[in-house]
């Protein structure tokens, strides 16, 4: 299954710097712990968004649809994903464990499986049914909908349980 980390973003909160680069708790760079946590939850890291900055880590990259947001990067990574099951991670969440991304990966079927907060999903945090998601986030993008939010109340998302830990 793929792990898609959204690496897109132009950061402009951060004067243009790629947010995945910054320094995680263990030291490395944000992207590089959720590459690792990744593989050793069984799952294949692949960067989204191409941006040179991530050139030198020697991961797998899937362009993202241009000025489409972080939808344009779900319709690439579910494209990707060939008809199965993939989870998105936003590349600036210090806090992924392989258990919990395999807690994501193994959860309920549903078409999306997100945590939700607030009345507010995840969807950065997600795990997607190509086969189920991927013709709806095509129509909505053709649409200009990109609202991730609208997309996984569509489709029937249903919420991950976590723990106050794991948050």
């Amino acid at each position: 299954m793929l792990a898609g980390i959204f690496v897109g973003g132009r950061g402009t909160r951060m004067g243009g710097a790629a947010k995945g680069l910054l320094r995680g708790p263990g030291g490395e760079p944000l992207v590089v712990a959720i590459a690792a946590a990744a593989r050793a939850a069984g799952l294949e890291p692949v960067l989204v968004g191409a941006r040179e900055e991530y050139a030198a880590l020697g991961l797998a990259t899937i362009a993202d649809v241009a000025d489409a947001g972080p939808l344009g990067g779900l319709v690439a990574l579910l494209e990707a994903a060939s008809g199965e099951r993939a989870v998105a991670i936003a590349c600036d969440m210090p806090h992924v464990t392989a258990a919990l991304l395999a807690k994501l990966a193994s959860g309920p079927d549903a078409p999306v499986l997100a945590p939700r907060r607030d009345a507010r999903w995840e969807p950065l945090f997600a795990r997607y049914d190509a086969s189920r998601v991927l013709d709806v986030a095509r129509a909505r993008l053709a649409r200009g909908e990109l609202a991730l939010q609208g997309l996984l109340d569509e489709v029937g998302a249903a919420p991950l349980a976590t723990t106050a830990e794991e948050r």
